[in-house]
């Protein structure tokens, strides 16, 4: 994806967080993986990861691709709660789509946009912040609806995930 470019459509959509293979992660060369917390690693209303998602934070880990959460999440004890569990850095009150702060992430990572990806529910903010960052945008499906405009929201982007390509 070009650096600047408005754009809702994602690289890569996968089922869950936990359904993206290291492989894959490693074939396009990312380095720097960039995640959303709030309905990508978790849904609201868990105050700590899964024993699924704990496991493929490991093998991340293990592959040598750094993990970094970049949430507009303004709940401090959850963010800073998640980024503890994982053993990784965080930004909160991230304003995405704004693509400052994953270009603050980057930059203070030392990674380049190029070996760079961000992980999203969300195809207004996540998706969007990430092409205009130039990052690869990988998409998740919510981990679930706390209410009914997260569901409507969810509604509305249906016919733009479906024109990602790259589905797993």
């Amino acid at each position: 994806m070009s650096k600047g470019k408005i754009c809702f459509i994602a690289k890569h959509s996968f089922k869950d967080l936990t359904d993206i293979e290291m492989e894959l992660l490693a074939e396009q060369g990312i380095r720097f993986l960039m995640l959303d917390l709030d309905n990508t690693i978790a849904a609201y209303n868990e105050n700590e990861p899964s024993e699924p998602v704990l496991k493929w934070f490991e093998k991340l880990k293990v592959s040598e691709i750094k993990p970094f959460i970049i949430s507009n999440s303004t709940r401090t004890d959850r963010v800073e709660g998640f980024a503890k569990a994982l053993d990784i850095g965080f930004i909160m009150k991230a304003g995405k789509p704004s693509p400052r702060p994953l270009k603050k992430a980057m930059r203070e990572s030392g990674f380049e946009p190029s070996e760079s990806a961000l992980v999203g529910d969300q195809t207004f903010t996540d998706v969007l912040s990430a092409n205009l960052a130039g990052v690869t945008p990988i998409l998740v499906r919510p981990k679930g609806f706390t209410n009914i405009f997260l569901a409507l929201r969810y509604y509305f982007e249906v016919p733009i995930r479906l024109l990602c390509k790259n589905k797993h």
